[in-house]
């Protein structure tokens, strides 16, 4: 399986009359991108915003990120979501760099939403400060979530996928700048040198804690709630098999966008061939009752065994009732003679203090940090809001709360409502250290 990304470096985004890439400028004609956008008689009102790096702006209440991209070799973007239901992970695709599309509630927000300072201390806190934002600020019909603390935000995601797909598509018959190659070849066909390699497996814990379908990340358009773990080729996840859900406190969540990005798969995929034997995805899922956790960490231990791992690397997306499933499958893999090395965030109150994970184990003496949810924030104020910024406090933003929002525009949150601030993907820089 061979997969070519043709990558387009965006500079500067502008408005104008036709959707153009040329020489670094991505140029939106905004009449027509929104007619896009309006295909779901869902969404009653739409408008398009850019945030760029270094400005006084705040974005809030943010649900998902897309990077824009368009498939150039006969496939599909996003199968069985918003196209067809058909293979990824071969052809080429063509990807605007650089910049991500956001979907912004332009009124409610919820516990799974976040927010974005493009600039000052709470830009140190998410890779998306880092990019040219085209914001897809807009509301819907969805009456009936409104006041529930979870919400599917369905149309919203939808909706930037659609508009990601939209954009990428001015620069299919284009020449890109510069060409990602990822290429993973079936077991049996790889070179005796490379066999002799340590094998590793990658383990993507994807968040599907909740019953009812909508909330959950999707593989292929599957809630993942519904699968057991399954062995996957990378290149299916770096061309957007998987979407992401709806649910959990946005710090922790892992983005469509870093989905596609994922620089855990991209530096093992760099090893593969020089110092491991880059296996393939055993993506997992996580569960709500004890039974189901052990199977599906018994699922992994047998995937992981039958390819002939020698070692792992677990990524939890979200903390608290999944730590159980992060240590099953840790303590599943290390019984049965494969080194793992953890990727999680974790939960140790203001303070630092308290016990980092809800279940540990003497086996897991090897996890990297990816940050603190509790970590205290205080925030000056912003010149321009994107989105509500009342949303932060009045909708059960998980790092929001009544008084979270001063009358100066200030805030005082935790790191839990901070857009994607510690995704296990490997996407950003951010860690705890011991000292």
């Amino acid at each position: 399986m061979k997969l070519e990304v043709g990558n387009f470096q965006v500079k500067s985004v502008i408005f104008g009359s036709q959707t153009s890439f040329n020489n670094g400028v991505l140029t939106i004609n905004k009449e027509e991108a929104l007619k896009v956008v309006y295909e779901d008689e869902r969404i009653i009102s739409a408008d398009i915003v850019i945030a760029r790096p270094g400005e006084s702006t705040r974005i809030t209440p943010v649900k998902e990120a897309v990077e824009p991209r368009y498939k150039v070799s006969g496939g599909v973007l996003f199968p069985g979501v918003t196209n067809k239901l058909m293979q990824v992970g071969s052809g080429r695709t063509h990807a605007l760099k650089g910049t991500s599309v956001l979907a912004v509630g332009k009124h409610w927000g919820g516990f799974q939403d976040g927010l974005i300072d493009m600039s000052g201390p709470g830009s140190k806190q998410t890779m998306f400060s880092e990019l040219l934002n085209i914001c897809l600020v807009a509301n819907t019909n969805e009456d009936f979530e409104k006041n529930e603390q979870q919400k599917k935000n369905e149309a919203l995601r939808w909706g930037a996928m659609r508009l990601a797909e939209y954009l990428g598509s001015c620069v299919k018959d284009l020449e890109p700048e510069d060409m990602d190659v990822y290429s993973h070849q079936p077991l049996h066909k790889r070179t005796g040198e490379i066999k002799k390699l340590p094998g590793v497996v990658y383990v993507l814990q994807l968040q599907s804690q909740m019953l009812e379908a909508g909330y959950n990340a999707m593989v292929y358009g599957w809630d993942v709630n519904r699968m057991v773990p399954t062995f996957m080729s990378p290149n299916e996840l770096l061309d957007g098999a998987v979407v992401s859900g709806s649910f959990m406190p946005s710090s922790s969540k892992i983005s469509t966008y870093q989905h596609v990005n994922n620089e855990t798969i991209k530096h093992l995929l760099g090893q593969h061939g020089k110092k491991i034997n880059f296996l393939g995805v055993i993506l997992s899922n996580l569960n709500v009752n004890l039974e189901e956790k052990q199977r599906s960490a018994l699922f992994v231990r047998q995937l992981a065994t039958s390819l002939g791992a020698k070692g792992a690397v677990i990524s939890e997306e979200g903390y608290g009732n999944p730590d159980s499933d992060f240590i099953l499958a840790y303590n599943e893999l290390e019984d049965a003679g494969i080194k793992v090395v953890g990727i999680t965030n974790e939960c140790t109150g203001r303070d630092g203090k308290s016990q980092p994970l809800v279940d540990l184990s003497d086996k897991a003496n090897a996890i990297v940090s990816t940050g603190n949810v509790s970590q205290y924030l205080k925030l000056n104020p912003m010149k321009t809001i994107i989105g509500e910024l009342e949303a932060l406090s009045r909708d059960g933003n998980s790092g929001g709360w009544n008084e979270s929002v001063k009358e100066d525009g200030s805030i005082e949150m935790e790191n839990n409502g901070i857009f994607c601030a510690d995704s296990s993907s490997g996407n950003h820089y951010k860690t705890v250290v011991e000292y």
